[in-house]
């Protein structure tokens, strides 16, 4: 045995370990993908309905309470210029005693 047969053995039993590595981690990269990919698609499916409940809710609570406080602010601000129309004037030289 020369030392060319260990040295084509050596070769061939490296190919055999870097190939048995490699499909190690191509089947680890697979099963995490589908992992990872499941857990994405249950972030998503909660994301859609976290966007369905704040669609909801600014549809049905937001905009009239919205509307309710603009209709109260126009209301309010009428009578303040109600009152300033027919209130009486203050005098420009501040109270006198």
């Amino acid at each position: 045995m020369d030392i060319v047969w260990f040295r084509d053995l050596v070769i061939c039993i490296s190919g055999l370990v870097i190939t048995g590595v490699v499909i190690f981690i191509a089947v680890l990269s697979y099963l995490l993908y589908s992992k990872a990919r499941s857990v994405m698609n249950s972030i998503e499916a909660t994301s859609k309905t976290v966007h369905e409940i704040s669609s909801a809710v600014k549809d049905e609570i937001v905009r009239p309470v919205v509307q309710l406080v603009a209709l109260i602010r126009g209301i309010l601000q009428g009578i303040d210029l109600v009152g300033r129309f027919f209130g009486k004037k203050e005098s420009e030289g501040g109270r006198d005693d």
